[in-house]
C-alpha cells in the first residue's frame, strides 16, 4: 500500500509540474510573441504563431487518417474561427495592455461559462470577485495608472472569444480529439492569415521572423499542449482547473522578467480578483454524475 500511494504521489507530482511548464512556456512564447509587433505587427505575430502551431499539430495527429462527419466539420470550422479570433483579440491586446492583466481579463470568458452553467448564490460571489478585479483596473481615481481602454477592449472581446472556443470545441467533441485540435488550427491558421499579410505584406515570409515565429509555435502550442496532456491524464479535472487559474499571475512574472512590465499594486489586486474568481468557481462546481 506505501508503494502504491507514494506512485500516486509521484504521478501527482509530475502532472502538477507538467501543468505549471505548460503555463510557463506558453507565457514565455507569448512574452516572445510580443517582441516581434515591431516588425510584423500583433496582426503578423498571430499569423504566424497559429500558422506553424497549425503545421506541428497536423504533422502529429495527422488528422486525415479518421473519418470526418459533416457535422463535426462544421462544428470544427466554428471552434476553430473562434480560436483563431480569440489568438488575434488578445495578440491585438498586448499591443497596449500588459501581459498578466490581458490574460487576467481574458480569463472572464471561461469563468462566465462557468458561473452560466450553475444558478446558486454561491456563485454571485465569484461574479463579485471578477467584477471587482475588472472595476480595479478601470480608471476611476484622477490618480489611477491607466490603461488603455481600447486594450481593454480587445481583451474583453478576447475572453468572448474563449467563451464561443469553449462552447464550439464541446460541440466538435465527437470528433477524435487530435483531428479536431489540429483542424481547429489549421481553420484558425486560414482565419487569421489575410490579417497577418494585409498587415505585414511579404515581411511577414523573412527566414528569420518565420524561425521565430516557429519558435513561437514550439512555445506557445507544441510544448503546453503536451504538457497539458500529461497533466490531464493525471490530475481530477477541477484540481487541473484549479491550478489553471494561476495563468494570469504567472503571465505577469514573465511580461516582468521579460518585457520589463511593471504593474501598480492595484493591478496585482486586480489579477488576485479575478484569479480567486476563477479558483473559487472551479473548486465549488458541481461534478457531473458519475465523474472523477
Amino acid at each position: 500500500m506505501q508503494v502504491s500511494d507514494t506512485a500516486a504521489d509521484r504521478s501527482t507530482l509530475l502532472a502538477v509540474l507538467a501543468l505549471m511548464g505548460s503555463m510557463a512556456s506558453l507565457c514565455i512564447g507569448t512574452s516572445f510573441a510580443k517582441s516581434l509587433f515591431d516588425a510584423v505587427g500583433a496582426q503578423g505575430t498571430t499569423a504566424l504563431r497559429v500558422g506553424f502551431s497549425a503545421l506541428i499539430l497536423l504533422m502529429v495527429w495527422r488528422p486525415w487518417r479518421w473519418p470526418l462527419a459533416g457535422r463535426d466539420a462544421r462544428a470544427i470550422a466554428l471552434y476553430g474561427s473562434a480560436l483563431g479570433m480569440t489568438n488575434l483579440l488578445f495578440y491585438m491586446s498586448l499591443r497596449t495592455v500588459p501581459l498578466g492583466l490581458a490574460i487576467a481579463i481574458e480569463f472572464t470568458g471561461p469563468l462566465a461559462v462557468a458561473i452560466a452553467s450553475s444558478r446558486r448564490a454561491l456563485d454571485f460571489v465569484w461574479i463579485a470577485l471578477a467584477v471587482a478585479g475588472l472595476l480595479l483596473l478601470l480608471p476611476l481615481r484622477a490618480d489611477a495608472a491607466s490603461l488603455d481602454p481600447v486594450g481593454m477592449a480587445y481583451a474583453l472581446a478576447a475572453g468572448v472569444g474563449w467563451a464561443l472556443y469553449i462552447i464550439f470545441g464541446q460541440r466538435a467533441g465527437n470528433a477524435h480529439g487530435g483531428q479536431a485540435t489540429s483542424l481547429g488550427l489549421l481553420m484558425a491558421a486560414l482565419v487569421v492569415s489575410p490579417f497577418g499579410i494585409a498587415h505585414a505584406g511579404t515581411a511577414l515570409f523573412s527566414p528569420t521572423l518565420l524561425l521565430a515565429g516557429l519558435a513561437v509555435g514550439i512555445l506557445s502550442s507544441a510544448i503546453p499542449y503536451s504538457l497539458e496532456m500529461v497533466a490531464l491524464k493525471r490530475l481530477p479535472r477541477r484540481t487541473f482547473g484549479i491550478l489553471l487559474s494561476m495563468e494570469p499571475a504567472m503571465g505577469a512574472l514573465a511580461g516582468l522578467v521579460m518585457l520589463h512590465e511593471s504593474l501598480s499594486p492595484t493591478q496585482w489586486l486586480a489579477i488576485g480578483c479575478i484569479i480567486a474568481a476563477s479558483v473559487g468557481c472551479t473548486a465549488t462546481a458541481r461534478a457531473p454524475r458519475g465523474a472523477d
